[in-house]
C-alpha cells in the first residue's frame, strides 16, 4: 500500500483498537473467559501498535522527534523523582501538555513512552502495556479535546486533568480485577475499585496541582518552538 493509503487505514485503526480494549475487558468479565489476563494483554498491546507504526511511517526528522522524546523523558523523570510519594506524579499533566502542543498522536506517544521509560526504574511487567495504553489514551483524548477548542478555558483543562487521572486508575484497576480476581463478583469488583480509589484521588489532585503552573506557560513556549523550528506533528499524514 502507498503511504496515503497506509495513513487512512491507520487513522481508522487507531480509535477502533483503542475502543477494543474496554470492549475486551467487558466481554471477558461478562462471559468469564479463560486466560482473561493473556487475552486482554494481547488486546492492549495491539492497541499500541498503530501509533508507533504510524509514527515510523511518517518518517519524522530528528527535530520532529525531539519534543516527544524530551517530554516523555521529563514525565518519566518526574515520576521517578516523586517515587517516595505514591501516585503523586506529574506524568498525566505533562502528557496533557504534550497533546495540546503537538496533537493527539503525539500525546499518545508521550504517555506511552513515559510509562515504558519510567518502568526501566520501577520494573517492567504485564502492567507496562496497560500503563502505556492508559497514559496514551489520556494524551489522545486531551489532543481531541484541544482540537475542538475545549482547552481554551483553563478550568476545563484542570477538570479534565482530574478526571483523566481517575480514568487512568480505573483502567489499571479494571485490568487487575478482570484478569486476576476469581471468582469475579460484583462485591469483589467494588472492593477492588474501592481499594484503588484513594490512590487515584491522590493522582488526580497532583495532576491538577502540576497543571496549574505549567499548562499555560509550557503550551505557549512549545507553540513558539513549534513555529520557530517548523516542527511537524506526528499525526500529519505523509505526503
Amino acid at each position: 500500500m502507498g503511504s496515503a493509503t497506509d495513513a487512512k487505514v491507520l487513522a481508522v485503526l487507531e480509535p477502533v483498537l483503542l475502543v477494543a480494549v474496554p470492549v475486551a475487558l467487558v466481554v471477558c468479565a461478562a462471559f468469564d473467559v479463560e486466560n482473561t489476563a493473556l487475552l486482554t494483554l494481547l488486546t492492549v498491546t495491539a492497541a499500541l501498535v498503530p501509533f508507533f507504526f504510524r509514527f515510523e511511517k511518517s518518517h519524522p526528522k530528528p527535530r520532529d522527534i525531539m519534543p516527544i522524546v524530551v517530554l516523555a523523558a521529563m514525565a518519566a523523570v518526574g515520576r521517578i523523582i516523586f517515587a517516595p510519594f505514591p501516585d503523586f506524579k506529574p506524568v498525566t499533566a505533562i502528557v496533557i501538555v504534550a497533546a495540546a502542543a503537538f496533537g493527539k498522536e503525539s500525546g499518545f506517544l508521550v504517555g506511552a513512552l513515559s510509562a515504558l521509560a519510567s518502568n526501566m526504574f520501577f520494573g517492567q511487567g504485564p502492567w507496562t502495556p496497560w500503563q502505556m495504553y492508559a497514559w496514551g489514551l489520556v494524551g489522545y483524548l486531551a489532543g481531541v479535546l484541544y482540537e475542538r477548542g475545549f482547552f481554551k478555558r483553563k478550568n476545563f483543562v484542570y477538570v479534565y486533568g482530574f478526571v483523566a487521572a481517575i480514568f487512568y486508575g480505573l483502567i489499571l484497576d479494571s485490568w487487575y480485577i478482570v484478569g486476576f480476581v476469581h471468582p469475579l463478583t460484583m462485591r469483589a469488583a467494588l472492593l477492588g475499585y474501592g481499594a484503588g480509589l484513594p490512590f487515584s484521588l491522590i493522582h488526580a489532585i497532583s495532576t491538577v496541582l502540576f497543571l496549574v503552573p505549567i499548562f499555560g506557560p509550557w503550551t505557549r513556549k512549545l507553540a513558539r518552538i513549534k513555529v520557530k523550528y517548523g516542527l511537524v506533528s506526528v499525526h500529519k499524514d505523509p505526503e
